[in-house]
């Protein structure tokens, strides 16, 4: 086939499309801070405040340990000058008549107690003491009891009685009682101890405090104390 026959083709160039530009990166560059310019009244005025609040808060802790210290000076001067109630212990009750067949024409009740201060620096002053005897919480014989006196403090005193006569109202009829109870092993009393007290600290004297002892007490066919109850503690209370 001749040259003449093909048919011609022509291409198209196609120019090259620009590439987009990247931006340009910023810049991080810190800017330039203002200069501040104080007087020489503004740095006076900055030292004395810090000075100021310095001197404030030594005189804060100083006022707070002072306080703390004292708080605890008078917490143990509390517990060291609190007074503690005496210690009462029955040691001996007696009713000799008991185990005698005649025993009611000389009806007669003993007994002995040990009031013992407890305090360390606390004396304490009696300035009554009476005892009643009660049977079936009826009472049958009341004496009063000691002298006024002063007890040391750690010191054990002995509290000793006698109802009999006068001081013990027992009717035929109760001793009828106490018999039937011994005839089952065991009679029961109760033996009060009544006291006008005062508690003395150094050259303090307290108001007066009147104090209440109840001791219960069982005694057997002899009409001694049961072993049981013998150096038994008493109550004590306050009214």
């Amino acid at each position: 086939m001749a040259d003449s026959d093909r048919l011609p083709i022509s291409y198209t160039q196609h120019e090259p499309q620009p590439q987009p530009q990247p931006y340009p990166p910023r810049s991080h560059q810190p800017q330039p801070a203002l200069k501040r310019h104080h007087t020489a009244r503004y740095y006076a005025h900055r030292v004395r405040d810090s000075f100021t609040t310095r001197v404030t808060k030594v005189l804060c802790a100083v006022f707070l340990s002072l306080l703390l210290v004292v708080g605890i000076v008078f917490f143990i001067l509390w517990l060291s000058l609190r007074p503690h109630r005496p210690r009462f212990h029955i040691m001996e009750f007696t009713v000799p008549g008991l185990a005698q067949p005649s025993g009611f024409e000389n009806a007669e009740i003993t007994f002995n107690v040990t009031a013992r201060n407890p305090n360390q620096h606390i004396g304490i002053y009696y300035d009554s003491m009476v005892g009643s005897v009660y049977y079936k919480d009826q009472q049958i014989g009341s004496t009063p009891l000691l002298d006024p006196f002063y007890q040391e403090p750690k010191t054990t005193r002995i509290v000793y009685g006698i109802f009999g006569g006068a001081t013990l109202t027992v009717n035929s009829n109760r001793w009828k009682e106490f018999l039937d109870d011994r005839q089952q092993g065991t009679v029961t009393f109760r033996l009060d101890i009544t006291s006008v007290i005062r508690f003395k600290v150094s050259t303090w004297d307290s108001k007066h405090h009147k104090m209440h002892v109840n001791c219960d007490v069982a005694v057997g066919q002899d009409g001694s104390i049961l072993p049981a109850w013998k150096g038994r503690r008493c109550p004590v209370y306050f009214s």
